[in-house]
């Protein structure tokens, strides 16, 4: 009997393999399978079908390329069993999929030959897919870009994040001014996402702790809820791994009956059950500003708690398809786990990994402590102070009342134990303690979240060279002190499959013709340095990387006219500042320029000058008064300039309306200048500067970030760099910074101002723009006043250079060339040999699994 059930599951499993599905890959497979999915999983034929419908077939199709790889992949990182890498981030701005997809498969060309067997355009197909708009800015971009290069370099690795039902807020730009409108993403649905319900896991907040007779810890009378999980799949590029996003959805656990209807029950627990979703129902979208939110501080702990189940629950039952636990022992769990924290944001998973561990585990307190540290890197992101979270103690204790304990009794044994070693006087308690003390700034206890991170982790990163300085001079610098050796630099990089081959086609196309196919380049990016050794030997190469620049630049010029009604000359200097609006991104100090530009016009009408179309785009806070302010006078003067007869083709100024992916990936292949302007010591690394260098754009900066690696690869001499140095801001700011006194001294900032305050764009309202001004004269943290003069020498060489063709075609040859330090994938090398111990795990989907252990069985019968 026991042998004809071991016979029938064999047979089963064999008709279950993945080995024995077709996969399509050529025009006519994909052609028969879109067909197939129109009818069967659509339900519509083409005289019923919408352009959206087969949007969604033709991702439902590609996705049949992907499962086998998908599939096959976490089959064999449960064979092998290899260390992990669990990166847990609060964004993921991932944009759209389907082309990102299309190309990694390597399948293009067969789908743009099915496509037009059918009547269908692959690029307007490609256009109807929503932005998946998971995240603010640059935090949630790099995630995206380290899960690409992750699945791409074949690291066995999961992303978690949140599945937020509303993204990031679309931008609108009405009479001048921003207006947010919801971002509804999920509005038909996500072709992508697959739904887990077998991987449910429950989440707590509120109750009350007591202590046993035998002195454990209990957290009981919880309010508890549901995370779901929704796995969005990570292919590497051209190879047959397929590593997964996992996206949790917060679910009530209320259940209810009918009958309840009449007693007032039923909409009790409806109005419950709202709460409890409310968690993931939307993106906290202050991403710079730390402001307390209730909502924020449940929606970090939900993912990190639902997180440290599903990764806990994967390193007990390493088999696939096994929900038993095959590891009780925890002495393994660092060999098998890394986690990443993607800035303070999931610092909360050490306090949950050591209640985990003490309370539901039953490890001794040192031993959970060790396990703890050697699991978890920290990713610092930021230097504002406005930024780094702290959390009201009192907030805290009462919704994770367990979580605060155990972060008291952690800073007490660091502060005993560590600190007391080194500074046995008490003289650094203050500036260490993770529990912050009153004072006349806040008068509350608040938990500092940062320091938090660093005495919990093993390793702690900057992500520039200059930015992990500061951190170890400045900010951290007590702790640097006492661990020295924790702290590294990573610095940023970008995934070249999305930032040069998905939306630069054209340089792509270039690059491959001098330096050979993608694959032979594409995953080591320093052989672009050849480039450089024949593009400059050989005037035909500059002169063909211009005409491809000018391309980019009459399709965008084309969208310009059709989004915005403006006319734009195509042989116009394209200068470019595309970011969130931050006082320290100093979008003014573009604002400025401009309006200096202008007034010059105005004073000389037959002075030649170098015609510049300057666009500034990006999302303000929906709080923060003094950044739509900003956006508000871009847009104004905007309105002036592209209106007077007398400035024609000169200048125009134009604000890109809801910048996102999808618009960054078109604009960036037609730069020609990217602006680059924060306050040295501001900016962390920034990544939009990379995109930008490895697309043939010039960089005017300062030396903050990323830029001052970037000047440093590409040679001082193709680089426009102004500005104050990190001492030299330091410097003017405790010697007593005056912006009145440069505004004094400097004639075109004078009239710059004074044309603003006297209503000269806001003639409607000539106080309009009042306080805008007068924060800049009275404040002006970030120094816009003090590097305003060098700003604008700066952009005169800017004009010298693009007057010369040639030298300009030669400076963004030389960008290019120089571009390879800034790939996401070298990034992720550096992580995986100096934080995580990680190594590379690639499955065979065609033959038998390349495992470097023996092989288990495989039961291919549950979800990952």
């Amino acid at each position: 009997m026991a042998s004809d059930v071991a016979a029938g599951k064999a047979h089963r499993d064999r008709f279950l393999s993945v080995r024995n599905t077709y996969t399509p890959s050529t025009a006519e497979a994909i052609k028969q399978r879109f067909n197939e999915h129109l009818h069967f999983t659509a339900g519509k034929d083409r005289h019923t079908a919408s352009a959206m419908d087969y949007f969604f077939v033709l991702a439902r199709t590609t996705q049949d390329h992907l499962m086998k790889k998908f599939i096959r992949t976490q089959q064999h990182y449960y064979q092998v069993d290899p260390k992990r890498v669990y990166y847990l981030s609060m964004e993921y701005l991932i944009g759209r999929t389907l082309s990102n997809t299309i190309s990694n498969l390597n399948i293009r060309e067969p789908c743009v030959e099915a496509m037009n067997s059918l009547g269908l355009q692959l690029e307007e197909l490609q256009e109807l897919e929503e932005d998946a708009g998971l995240g603010n800015g640059g935090l949630g971009r790099l995630a995206a870009c380290f899960m690409d290069s992750l699945a791409t370099l074949s690291v066995p690795a999961i992303g978690y994040g949140i599945r937020y039902e509303f993204g990031i807020f679309k931008q609108r730009i009405v009479n001048g001014e921003q207006v947010e409108d919801r971002d509804d993403w999920l509005d038909f649905g996500d072709p992508w996402e697959m739904q887990r319900r077998d991987r449910q896991r429950p989440v707590s907040y509120y109750g009350r702790t007591y202590v046993d007779d035998e002195g454990k810890s209990h957290w009981v009378d919880t309010h508890d809820v549901f995370a779901l999980a929704y796995d969005i799949p990570v292919p590497g590029f051209r190879n047959d791994t397929c590593n997964v996003l996992r996206l949790w959805a917060a679910k009530s656990p209320n259940t209810f009956a009918f009958s309840d209807f009449n007693s007032g029950k039923y909409i009790d627990a409806v109005l419950d059950r709202n709460t409890a979703e409310n968690i993931s129902r939307v993106l906290y979208p202050n991403d710079n500003f730390f402001t307390g939110k209730e909502l924020r501080f449940k929606q970090e702990y939900f993912l990190v708690a639902a997180s440290l189940r599903d990764i806990i629950r994967r390193f007990k039952s390493y088999r696939y398809g096994v929900d038993q636990p095959l590891r009780s022992d925890f002495k393994q769990f660092t060999n098998k786990v890394a986690i990443q924290l993607n800035d303070t944001h999931p610092s909360l998973a050490i306090p949950e990994l050591m209640r985990v561990l003490v309370d539901e585990e039953n490890l001794p307190w040192d031993e959970a402590w060790n396990t703890s540290c050697l699991t978890f890197a920290y990713t610092n992101h930021t230097v504002l102070p406005e930024a780094l979270e702290r959390w009201p103690v009192e907030m805290m204790g009462h919704m994770l009342p367990r979580h605060l304990e155990i972060i008291y009794l952690i800073n007490h044994n660091f502060l005993n134990e560590v600190v007391k070693k080194r500074w046995p006087d008490g003289s650094r308690d203050r500036e260490l303690s993770i529990i912050e003390e009153p004072d006349q700034y806040n008068p509350k206890k608040r938990v500092n979240m940062a320091r938090l991170a660093i005495v919990g982790s093993h390793a702690v990163n900057g992500v520039a060279a200059i930015h992990t300085e500061i951190l170890k001079a400045s900010l951290f610098r007590s702790f640097y002190e006492l661990w020295p050796e924790k702290f590294q630099n990573k610095t940023n990089g970008i995934t070249p499959r999305r930032w040069l081959i998905g939306c630069n086609p054209r340089l792509t196309d270039f690059l491959c013709e001098k330096l050979g196919p993608i694959e032979q380049w594409i995953r080591s990016l320093d052989s672009l340095q050849t480039l450089k050794s024949i593009g400059l030997n050989d005037q035909s190469v500059v002169t063909k990387l211009a005409a491809v620049k000018l391309d980019n630049k009459r399709r965008f010029a084309q969208l310009i006219k059709r989004d915005y009604k403006i006319e734009v000359n195509p042989e116009a200097m394209f200068d470019v500042q595309v970011k969130r609006i931050h006082e320290y991104k100093r979008q003014m100090l573009n604002c400025l320029h401009v309006i200096t530009m202008y007034l010059r016009i105005k004073k000389s009408p037959n002075e030649p000058v170098v015609p510049r179309v300057v666009m500034i785009g990006g999302k303000a806070a929906p709080g923060y008064w003094m950044a739509k302010q900003v956006i508000s006078l871009i847009c104004s003067v905007a309105s002036v300039i592209n209106n007077d007869p007398a400035i024609g083709n000169k200048l125009k100024l134009i604000y890109l309306e809801n910048y996102n992916v999808t618009l960054a990936e078109k604009v960036i292949p037609a730069t020609d200048l990217s602006e680059q302007i924060s306050l040295a010591g501001t900016e962390a690394s920034g990544t939009g500067n990379m995109k930008f260098m490895i697309n043939g754009a010039l960089t005017v900066g300062t030396l903050d970030g990323a830029n001052v690696e970037m000047r440093e690869e590409m040679g001082a001499e193709n680089f426009f760099l102004f500005g104050m140095t990190v001492p030299q801001v330091e410097a003017l700011r405790k010697a007593g910074y005056n912006p009145k006194s440069f505004y004094d001294k400097s004639p075109d900032l004078k009239v710059a101002l004074d044309a603003v305050l006297r209503g000269v764009f806001s003639p409607s309202k000539p106080d309009k723009f009042k306080p805008v001004v007068e924060n800049i004269l009275c404040h002006d943290f970030y120094m816009l006043c003090a590097d305003f003069d060098d700003y604008i020498k700066a952009q005169k060489k800017v004009n010298e250079a693009y007057l010369d063709k040639p030298r300009w075609s030669r400076m963004a040859l030389c960008n290019i060339a120089a571009s390879g330090k800034f790939s996401s994938d070298r990034t992720i090398r550096e992580y995986c040999k100096d934080i995580w111990n990680a190594h590379p795990c690639e499955p065979s989907v065609t033959g038998n699994v390349r495992a470097e252990l023996p092989s288990r069985t495989i039961n291919e019968g549950k979800a990952i």
